[in-house]
């Protein structure tokens, strides 16, 4: 297997110049640090209005296009902020048109939440991590939750506390390490 693991860092929402999208430019450099090969993958991108109406089954090339740079990734890590509560809305429209069952078959995937708030979007972590479960994903155990990102995070400095940034630094760590175990295994 090549050694150089190709790591989609996944920024979960369409919003424009948004703290997940800094948090993913930010991770790219720390991920560089271990050996892989990140990519940024922006859910700005994905064109939505190809899918609007519900054209489930349809072939769209766009769409295809779109997905398999994150499902032919050997390990994804999911930056998801919180809206009302859970994850945007153009998460779960991204996932809905993934080939199922077989998107997520052991996939590795890991997950930073962000959010204005005091939890730092674990509820909305929480919640996908139900739907990358039932879709068969390996989840990787260690989250990351940056709480009232606004203020504690920096694009170019990363996390205020110092005991994030060691959550951090050991999810990047380990999850390049579990993505080498684990990616192309058949697990029973």
């Amino acid at each position: 297997m090549n050694s150089m693991k190709r790591i989609v860092l996944l920024s979960a929402t369409d919003r424009p110049s948004s703290k997940a999208l800094e948090i993913a430019g930010y991770l790219k450099k720390k991920f560089e640090q271990t050996g892989t090969s990140p990519e940024i993958v922006s859910l700005e991108e994905y064109p939505l209005e190809l899918v609007a109406g519900g054209r489930y089954g349809a072939d769209i090339p766009e769409v295809a296009a779109f997905n398999e740079r994150v499902i032919n990734a050997d390990g994804v890590v999911f930056i998801v902020p919180e809206y009302n509560g859970s994850f945007p809305g153009i998460l779960k429209m991204f996932i809905d048109y993934l080939p199922f069952p077989e998107a997520f078959q052991n996939l590795p995937l890991a997950f930073v939440g962000e959010a204005a708030g005091a939890f730092g979007a674990l509820r909305a972590v929480e919640h996908l991590q139900q739907i990358c479960g039932y879709r068969n994903a390996l989840m990787f155990p260690e989250r990351v939750f940056i709480q009232r990102v606004n203020q504690n995070f920096d694009k170019d400095s990363g996390i205020a506390d110092a005991k994030a940034n060691e959550f951090l630094d050991s999810m990047i760590r380990n999850f390049s390490d579990f993505v080498s175990e684990y990616r192309h295994t058949e697990l029973v």
